[in-house]
């Protein structure tokens, strides 16, 4: 499924206002953190993702294992942070970084 331009502004905007929850480090990608991505992508859907390489084509090679392990779709990539969106169609309200920001805002 491939978002739509405005949904992906969307995204970003709700997005701007996350914190990291992933850290990726220059050990590369362990089991654990494509375990914390995958939880981290069902609880939120939309999440941060900081990578410390110094190296932006390492950053880029490693955003793409991230994407390919998760399922999950490229929002944005600023600098060391990548913004991703993995769609949970049982995802709890509460957690939902999407939804929050819905309910918050008043949208359906």
């Amino acid at each position: 499924m491939s978002l739509s331009q405005a949904q992906k502004k969307a995204f970003r905007s709700i997005g701007h206002h996350l914190d990291p929850v992933v850290m990726v480090s220059e050990n590369g990608i362990s089991e654990g953190v494509i375990a914390e991505l995958d939880r981290a992508l069902t609880d939120h859907e939309l999440i941060k993702v900081k990578l410390a390489l110094p190296e932006r084509e390492d950053r880029t090679a490693m955003i793409e294992e991230l994407l390919d392990a998760s399922g999950a779709e490229l929002i944005q990539k600023i600098g060391k942070v990548a913004l991703l969106y993995r769609h949970n169609p049982k995802v709890n309200p509460k957690l939902s970084n999407i939804k929050r920001f819905e309910n918050h805002h008043g949208r359906r």
